[in-house]
């Protein structure tokens, strides 16, 4: 199934189920894509999680309840997913700017969130650059944490900053610090999508490395596959976020030839160079197989 129509079936499901116990990977399961590039694509495509897609949608449904009069608050709170009716009114009265109280003395207050319709907008002088090539069992150290979909942006980065740090400071032990250089750990940073029915995923600053692995670190081995490699030039984390969305939204939804192929992507940095400099160089690698 072709990578848009997946996110147009995903939304019709969504809609089909929407006071329903609906989690990303109920969803990813029915349109047969792995949950990670699932909630990561819909989240670059949209701009909106699984979770706060839902949660919007309930609550314009709840405001059009609120302004028929069909029902009471508690009623409406358990009928949206709601534990108790304070809840439902903190988040109600968060999402449309007034309280159900308030909305029905004020019908034009209401926040309007309708259905999504994806489509794709196919843009001239941007063609991406990449190659595809096969890399045989990578065995990866480093340090690892776990980050929801929805703040990695933010909350990745701020873990590369605590790790510069620790290393310029001396905070590991001799042992730690023999292997963070002979495995280069900060070479790669790897995404790894193995926490079935969590809106999660980990990540892991890692090196290669076949040694024996310090306590405190983790082992990740990568199987043999083949990876789309596209190269990023510019100051991060910048650059490379928007590389990322760029293959999100152009290349994995246009692309004739490669689909992804494993809840696996890897960031490749450079080891010289200034990593806010214009001409820095690093990359991002997508494991794919041939449609």
């Amino acid at each position: 199934m072709e990578w848009t129509e997946c996110f147009r079936k995903a939304i019709d499901y969504m809609e089909a189920h929407l006071l329903e116990e609906t989690g990303a990977e109920e969803v990813a399961d029915e349109v047969h894509m792995s949950p990670y590039y699932f909630q990561k694509g819909f989240k670059i495509m949209t701009g909106f999680s699984i979770g706060e897609y839902i949660r919007c949608r309930r609550l314009y449904l709840a405001a059009l309840d609120v302004l028929a009069g069909k029902d009471k608050v508690i009623d409406l709170a358990y009928e949206y997913g709601y534990d108790t009716p304070e809840s439902f009114t903190k988040a109600f009265s968060r999402f449309h700017g007034v309280s159900p109280m308030q909305l029905k003395k004020d019908p034009s207050r209401i926040r309007t969130f309708l259905p999504l319709k994806i489509t794709v907008s196919i843009k001239g002088g941007n063609k991406m650059d990449f190659k595809v090539e096969k890399m045989e069992n990578m065995r990866m150290v480093g340090f690892e944490r776990v980050f929801s979909y929805e703040n990695s942006y933010q909350e990745i980065p701020r873990f590369w900053d605590e790790f510069v740090e620790n290393c310029q400071k001396g905070a590991y032990d001799q042992e730690t610090m023999r292997v963070l250089k002979e495995a280069v750990v900060g070479m790669y940073g790897i995404c790894i999508d193995d926490m079935p029915g969590e809106n999660s995923f980990h990540y892991m600053i890692a090196g290669m490395y076949a040694g024996k692995v310090p306590e405190g670190m983790k082992v990740f081995e990568i199987p043999p596959m083949e990876w789309a490699k596209f190269p990023c030039t510019g100051p991060l984390p910048g650059a490379l976020q928007s590389l990322n969305t760029q293959i999100y939204k152009e290349w994995i939804p246009g692309n004739p030839h490669w689909e992804v192929a494993e809840g696996i992507d890897i960031e490749w940095y450079s080891c010289m160079g200034d990593t806010k400099a214009y001409d820095y160089e690093s990359a991002i690698w997508i494991p794919v197989k041939s449609k």
